[in-house]
């Protein structure tokens, strides 16, 4: 099983997922154009993609979806609430490529198992997923407010990690936002800053080596050099010393990772 961060950020969220049989990919938030951009910088043909399963239906999750299932016929995977927010929002995808991916149930593609997990955030029905294959497991969780025990029971052990640290909150706190944004931000349905992010990090890993992709990094309220050191500190504090177990990573708005394995 191999991956890459295509895009991560407000302006658009895309990951990449793929094993010898299947290629996928979590949420199109970027332009159709954009996405078969991303795909060509990892060497990668849009017309072998197997099938896109959705999160939530915010913008920077969707945008490109509708224009990626027409033109390539790829089937879509979301939970009903989710296809129902989505109406009038990725034009018409016809019902043969529709397919409902529940709350809290694995999907089996050859030897690849994907399992569905609730998140907290500001959608009608946000979910995200875990992808196992030969006792090998990647997670893919950004857009939470906080990271429940329930989470973090289904999270727990993972290779690697797709991992939201979205902002330091004296940034946020300071920042140029209206206090009705920051509010939401902050709040339970909004998004984990960077070291709510390392606390619940701190939780899930073992002792083992791990992959962690910072991700989902606010452009106005938060900088790579700080959502990193804020996370080694904090795991630091809780007894995990980056470097030896943990390896952190940094993502882009719109410039994919490394295809690695996982």
């Amino acid at each position: 099983m191999r991956f890459s961060v295509l895009a991560s950020g407000s302006t658009g969220n895309s990951i990449y997922v793929e094993n010898d049989d299947h290629t996928f990919i979590v949420d199109a938030g970027l332009s159709g154009k954009k996405m078969e951009q991303l795909f060509t910088k990892i060497d990668r043909n849009m017309k072998q993609l197997s099938g896109i399963f959705v999160t939530h239906e915010h913008s920077d999750h969707i945008k490109g979806i509708g224009v990626l299932a027409r033109k390539y016929n790829v089937p879509i995977y979301a939970n009903a609430k989710t296809w129902q927010a989505m109406d009038g929002l990725v034009g018409d995808i016809p019902l043969e490529q529709r397919f409902e991916f529940e709350m809290d149930t694995v999907k089996h593609f050859g030897s690849l198992a994907i399992e569905s997990f609730a998140v907290s955030h500001d959608a009608a029905d946000p979910m995200f997923y875990s992808f196992h294959e030969n006792g090998r497991k990647l997670v893919v969780i950004t857009d939470t407010g906080y990271v429940s025990d329930r989470m973090k029971g289904i999270i727990r052990g993972a290779d690697s990690f797709v991992f939201e640290s979205n902002h330091d909150v004296n940034m946020l706190q300071m920042g140029r936002y209206p206090w009705s944004i920051k509010r939401r931000i902050l709040s339970d349905v909004g998004h984990v800053s960077n070291e709510d992010a390392a606390i619940a990090m701190s939780e899930v890993v073992f002792e083992k080596p791990t992959n962690i992709y910072l991700s989902h990094l606010s452009m106005d309220n938060n900088m790579k050099e700080l959502a990193r050191m804020s996370v080694t500190q904090t795991l630091q504090s809780c007894g995990i010393i980056a470097g030896e177990y943990v390896n952190l990573f940094d993502t882009d708005a719109e410039e994919p990772t490394k295809l690695v394995t996982v």
